[in-house]
């Protein structure tokens, strides 16, 4: 390649492409982004109004990191690489807890103080890039796809293991017809028609829905043509200390997480993110959680599903990402598009939810490949960390929450709550024991992934 040469991650494509591949993005990772609201607001009893408000939002502020993230703000803000921002999954027990003991207003001020922290940390936290080499970095990617196979389970059987309708046969065969799709489209198709592969599993597992009754239009109808909440419409933000202090927290965890993903979005395509550019990436994190506190929405971090997606299609492209953004931002801005894309079932879009997870877990095997697993204690750090970060994952009420640490105090439960969070703190913790103190580092584990 040249010094003129264009490098794929900033390639532009045509504008039909471009479209397709961007609404591709989006159909994965929606449901992933508006379960968020959905279950903050059914766990707070809020009313379906005020609901909708929150995905709206959501949404809304979804597509502005993730334009953000693909297209960047000079020097400040943006990775600039394809990646995907969502509403983060471990915001989700601090928010009912804090609500529950200081109201809604505390829960969006003390996301506004956590953000203004993310944006703060995010320079002197990129620079610990180098503590997350490939063993590190492809435990915590297994970990990241393996745990997150559970939920998309969720969206194929369903969420509730006491409900008749859990793990309806004709629900499981459908999500299985929509994988087989996507194998054969994968195997068969070449070219940009392979790129698309798993939009036309998509777009063909709703046609099959349809006469199975699963397909609900009604929303379509009653949605408005323009929503959009307030800022601070729960009332001015407060900031009790300790509902500060569990935000903050989750933001470390959202930023570990980012930085898996980021790391590995520039291995699939190529550009190694440097410390200035994972900075850059990781306040972006931190801004989502300042415009959540003020919209009335959720931090947002980098969507393994559509990390495994640019894994799986090969499509480098950040402007693909950015098409992804502008999508979320008019769905954000106009209900009665959403309202469309929700119309496709859970089955469906869990079927290609499990490939895409899948392709994280992958990822991460491909990390660990380049690991030197001879002479040293490297296979014993991924067995414990492995073993140990799990537990959450298999520990599950019948709504599929994690239960292992619910007898533990709130503060320890925000923080153990995720697989993802156990394996961070674990993995890091016997990277640094085991390779770095108390003897000389091997000079190819000190090397950022």
């Amino acid at each position: 390649m040249t010094k003129s040469a264009t490098h794929p991650v900033d390639r532009g494509l045509p504008a039909g492409r471009l479209t397709l591949l961007g609404l591709q993005h989006m159909s994965i990772m929606y449901a992933g982004s508006v379960a968020v609201p959905l279950i903050v607001g059914g766990a707070l009893k809020l009313d379906t109004a005020t609901i909708a408000l929150l995905v709206n939002a959501d949404l809304l502020v979804a597509g502005i990191a993730t334009l953000v993230q693909a297209i960047g703000i000079g020097r400040i803000l943006g990775i600039r690489l394809p990646v995907v921002a969502g509403a983060t999954f471990s915001v989700v027990n601090p928010m009912i807890m804090i609500a529950a003991q200081y109201g809604l207003t505390a829960v969006y001020g003390a996301m506004l103080a956590s953000g203004v922290f993310g944006i703060l940390i995010a320079r002197p936290f990129a620079k610990m890039i180098r503590f997350f080499p490939p063993l590190v970095s492809g435990t915590l990617l297994l970990v990241i796809g393996v745990s997150l196979v559970g939920p998309g389970a969720g969206m194929i059987a369903g969420h509730d293991t006491e409900s008749p309708d859990y793990a309806k046969p004709s629900n499981i065969l459908l999500a299985l017809g929509v994988i087989a799709v996507v194998v054969l489209f994968t195997r068969v198709l070449r070219g940009f028609a392979n790129q698309i592969g798993p939009l036309m599993a998509l777009a063909l597992g709703f046609v099959v829905a349809i006469p199975m009754g699963l397909t609900h239009f009604d929303g379509i109808a009653s949605a408005s043509w323009f929503g959009l909440a307030t800022p601070f419409h729960f009332g001015a933000p407060t900031f009790p200390v300790a509902a500060v202090l569990s935000m903050c927290v989750v933001m470390l965890v959202t930023l570990t997480e980012s930085t898996a993903d980021m790391v590995a979005v520039g291995e699939i395509t190529g550009r190694r993110p440097s410390d200035a550019d994972l900075a850059r990436g990781l306040a972006t994190d931190g801004l989502s959680a300042v415009l959540g506190g003020f919209m009335n929405s959720f931090p947002d971090t980098v969507f393994a599903q559509n990390v495994g997606l640019v894994q799986m299609t090969g499509v480098r492209s950040r402007w693909v990402a950015a098409v992804t953004g502008g999508l979320l931002v008019v769905m954000g801005l106009i209900p009665k598009v959403g309202a469309f894309v929700a119309a496709i079932p859970e089955p469906v879009i869990g079927a290609v939810a499990v490939v895409m997870f899948a392709m994280v877990a992958a990822v991460g095997v491909q990390n660990l490949k380049k690991v030197e697993f001879s002479g040293n204690h490297n296979t014993f750090v991924v067995a414990v960390a492995l073993g140990v970060g799990l537990l959450p994952a298999f520990a599950l009420d019948h709504l599929g929450n994690s239960i292992f640490f619910k007898h533990f105090p709130a503060w320890l439960q925000t923080i153990c709550g995720s697989p993802i969070t156990v394996t961070a703190i674990v993995v890091f913790g016997l990277n640094l024991l085991f390779n770095h103190l108390g003897k000389r580092a091997d000079p190819d584990l000190l090397k950022a992934p």
